[in-house]
């Protein structure tokens, strides 16, 4: 089996890489939203400060991600 490498998607796979790790860096700062506002229900502050503390490396990741795309699609 040979690896994809834009043949079947239309997207060489490092470009798909990267729009994958945007996406998910995204959905994942949305997700630690809801894990935030369980641990602060709970009464969990120090749960809730780890979970914004990951919220924000996801945030920066998709930041760096989108900023990588945009480079890259306007060249």
């Amino acid at each position: 089996m040979t690896q994809e490498t834009g043949n079947v998607t239309g997207t060489k796979d490092k470009n798909y890489n990267l729009i994958w790790f945007t996406e998910a860096c995204l959905s994942n700062a949305l997700r630690l939203e809801t894990y935030v506002q369980d641990a602060e229900r709970d009464g969990d502050n120090e749960l809730a400060e780890f979970f914004r503390k990951a919220q924000a490396d996801s945030q920066k990741g998709a930041e760096l991600g989108k900023q990588m795309l945009a480079k890259r699609l306007n060249a």
